[in-house]
């Protein structure tokens, strides 16, 4: 019995066999590659949702303690005050309300950042007296943020418009 060239000719893999190892992972990686992009938009849309409701939640609270100090007497507002913060960096910077708190209070740590935001625009912003879905800043105060981007969203809304 001839063992020695039967156990090498069965030893390796053919060029066909290998072609066809190949053309399987290519199916693969073209199944996956595009599952693989809308993992990672959905988890930016995640982050653009939370920076937005961190934010706004400041901004609220901001608010509620400008009501607080007028109610309570301890800020007297000018006349054209909304009780609303200038800039986005008063609400890192912080605010003494006439005593209202022990300290000067912090709304932030930091302004987060827009995950969306590719060439460093930095948050649109709306003041009080601006229309819902104003694309122009009035300037006057810090009533709303939105992105800046032009993009769409997984469930086809603007990013814009969130």
């Amino acid at each position: 019995m001839r063992v020695g060239p039967r156990l090498h000719r069965e030893s390796g893999l053919t060029f066909i066999e290998l072609v066809l190892a190949m053309a399987i992972l290519a199916v693969l990686a073209a199944v996956t590659m595009p599952l693989s992009e809308i993992a990672v938009k959905r988890g930016k849309e995640i982050e653009l949702r939370r920076a937005l409701r961190e934010i706004r939640t400041a901004i609220d609270e901001y608010n509620a303690d400008w009501n607080r100090a007028v109610r309570e007497q301890r800020h007297i507002p000018a006349i054209d005050e909304t009780g609303y913060p200038e800039s986005l960096e008063d609400l890192v910077s912080g605010k003494d309300w006439g005593g209202l708190y022990p300290f000067e209070r912090k709304y932030l740590r930091r302004i987060p950042r827009d995950p969306f935001d590719r060439w460093d625009e930095g948050w649109g912003l709306r003041a009080y007296g601006d229309p819902h879905d104003s694309t122009v800043y009035g300037g006057r105060d810090v009533y709303d943020v939105y992105s800046q981007s032009d993009g769409i969203a997984l469930d086809g809304t603007p990013y814009n418009s969130w």
